[in-house]
Order: C-alpha cells, then sequence, then structure tokens
C-alpha cells in the first residue's frame, strides 16, 4: 500500500514536473510576465500609498479607505505573490518547510480577504455619499469608514489564523504540498466570508446606486423661465408680420445652480468608477472561489494548470484596483504629476 501511494505521488509530481518546466519558451515568457505583475501590483500601489500620505489633502476620507486597500494590495506583492511565483516554478511543490508554508499561506488569505473587503467598504462609502449626501457628513462618514476598516482586518485575521489553530492541515510533508486548508467546513467558512458574502454585499450596492441614478435622471428638470404678462401691445410694422411686445413684471425662474451640476457630473463618475471596479473584482476572483468551493466538498479534481490561471488572475485584481480607482479620480492625476515633476 506504501509503494502504491509512493508510485502514485511520483507520477504526480512528474506530471506536474511536465506541465511547469522553466527550460520551455512558453514557461519562461510566463514566469517572466508573472514576476513583471509582482512588480506592477507593488509600483502601482506603493505609488497611491506614498501619494496620500505626501499630499495634506489626502488625509481624509475617503483616502484612508484607499490606503487601506492598497496597504493589503502592496502586502499581496510583497509578502504572497513572489513565494506562490517560486510555488510554481517548483511545479507547484513546496519546498521550503512547514513554518514558511503556514506563514505564506496565513498572509495569503489575510491580504486578499483584506483587498476584497477593502474593495466592499469603498463601494459602500460610494454608495452612502451618493444617496444619502445630505445625512453622510463628513464627521459620519470618517467614523464610518474607520470602523469599515478595522472590521475588515479583524475578519480577515480570523479566517487567515483560524488553520493554524487546528481548523485543518495546511502543509503536507509527504506530497510537498502547501495550499489553503481543504477542511470542508472550514472552506465553506472562508470562501463565503472571504468572497461569496462581500460579491453579495457589493452586487446590491451597486443596484442600489442603479436605481439612484436612474432615478435622478428621470427627475431632472430642465432651466425654465416663465414670464408673466401684465400688459401687451401690438406693433405692426409695414408690410411685416404682427408683433407682440410684453412689458415683464415679475418672471418665475427654475435653474439648477453650479454645484448641484458638479456634483451630479462627479456622482456619475463615482458610479462608473465602483462598477467597473466591481465588476473586475468579480472577474478576476469568482474563477478561484468557485473551484475553492467546489473541489474540497465534490473531491473533484482541476488540473493544476487550471488552479494556478484561476490564482493569479485572482492575484492580478490587487494590479487592477489603483489603477481603476485613480483614472477616474483627477485629484490623483495631478498628484502623481506633480510628484514626478519636483522628483525631476
Amino acid at each position: 500500500m506504501a509503494d502504491v501511494s509512493q508510485n502514485s505521488s511520483f507520477n504526480q509530481s512528474s506530471e506536474y514536473g511536465n506541465i511547469y518546466r522553466p527550460q520551455t519558451v512558453f514557461s519562461v515568457l510566463t514566469f517572466t510576465l508573472l514576476a513583471m505583475l509582482v512588480v506592477a501590483t507593488f509600483f502601482w500601489n506603493m505609488l497611491v500609498l506614498v501619494t496620500i500620505l505626501r499630499v495634506r489633502t489626502f488625509h481624509r476620507v475617503p483616502h484612508n479607505l484607499v490606503a487601506s486597500m492598497a496597504i493589503s494590495d502592496v502586502m499581496v506583492a510583497a509578502l504572497v505573490m513572489p513565494l506562490s511565483l517560486v510555488h510554481e516554478l517548483n511545479g507547484r511543490r513546496w519546498k521550503l518547510g512547514r513554518a514558511l508554508c503556514q506563514v505564506w499561506i496565513s498572509f495569503d488569505v489575510l491580504c486578499c480577504t483584506a483587498s476584497i473587503w477593502n474593495v466592499t467598504a469603498i463601494a459602500l462609502d460610494r454608495y452612502w455619499s451618493i444617496t444619502r449626501h445630505l445625512e453622510y457628513t463628513l464627521k459620519t462618514r470618517k467614523k464610518i469608514s474607520n470602523g469599515m476598516i478595522g472590521l475588515t482586518w479583524l475578519l480577515s485575521s480570523v479566517i487567515s489564523l483560524s488553520p493554524l489553530f487546528g481548523w485543518g492541515e495546511t502543509y503536507s510533508e509527504v506530497d510537498m504540498e502547501c495550499q489553503v486548508s481543504q477542511e470542508p467546513s472550514y472552506t465553506i467558512f472562508s470562501t463565503f466570508g472571504a468572497f461569496y458574502l462581500p460579491l453579495c454585499v457589493v452586487l446590491f450596492v451597486y443596484w442600489k446606486i442603479y436605481k439612484a441614478a436612474k432615478f435622478r435622471i428621470g427627475s431632472k428638470r430642465t432651466n425654465t423661465i416663465t414670464p408673466v404678462a401684465e400688459a401687451g401691445e401690438v406693433k405692426e410694422a409695414s408690410r411685416q408680420q404682427p408683433q407682440m411686445v410684453f412689458t415683464v413684471r415679475h418672471a418665475t425662474v427654475t435653474f439648477q445652480t453650479d454645484s448641484e451640476t458638479w456634483r451630479e457630473q462627479k456622482e456619475k463618475r463615482a458610479a462608473l468608477m465602483v462598477g467597473i471596479l466591481i465588476g473586475v473584482f468579480v472577474l478576476c476572483w469568482i474563477p478561484f472561489f468557485l473551484t475553492e468551493l467546489i473541489t474540497p466538498l465534490c473531491s473533484c479534481h482541476i488540473p493544476p494548470i487550471w488552479k494556478s490561471v484561476f490564482l493569479w488572475l485572482g492575484y492580478s485584481n490587487s494590479f487592477f484596483n489603483p489603477l481603476i480607482y485613480t483614472a477616474f479620480n483627477k485629484n490623483y492625476n495631478n498628484a502623481f504629476r506633480n510628484l514626478f515633476s519636483r522628483q525631476r
């Protein structure tokens, strides 16, 4: 029985080795692109963090939420993705020992979960600022955003540290495996806490934002001037159409102020940004979390190459987050230009 298991383990390792061969041109190109993704993710998120720290006007809401998201994404790029790349280079076999495996898996779950919940917090903040801008004052916004940041990291810590206290196993020395605990109860808890619950929240939030935007467009009134005529007289020029001349005493004027127009434009940009942020988040993470939920529950076999694709697709969300947020915020674009112009 032991010989059979050893042979199967050897065959499985050989299979992995055939799939991940760094000597081939395709593998070298793939790992080069992944390494570039790691560097780019770290660079963009550090740029956002440095900008928030150096620009005084960014030391307030909602930039504290953006900073929290950037911190989690920087940690993904610095602590998670490099070891994951080494894991891929070794044919998805872990050769760095139990302790480092547990540290890596813990940071993986912590940072990715925090990144996902930070996206959710930004979506909620945008929803409240659009639909309740009179009640959602700066003081209230600051308290709620700080509370959401605290809850984000607390929940992420609980999910990531649970396996260290006996809820499943992350490391197998015999199979040289290092992966998130496959205990079915932990799988349900972690996937729902890290993805499916925030997914429901962000989809509900964007549906409400869409309804609010549609309602405002439908109820928008154009500028009108309604004159009230007191008296009039007709002047008839030779061989011309008769003209009515009004003496206007007062008029009822209905108009929108510039500040309201500016607010509408700002809300449209915010709604578009939230929509793209949510869409990219769903596309990046849903393949990974579907396989993570299904595999332990039904004992399905998913080829290792697809596990890697889904995992790195999820990691890429940390690269897209700062790009999407800053692309819809002119203040960040101006701050970036000022930052680079000063360094010159």
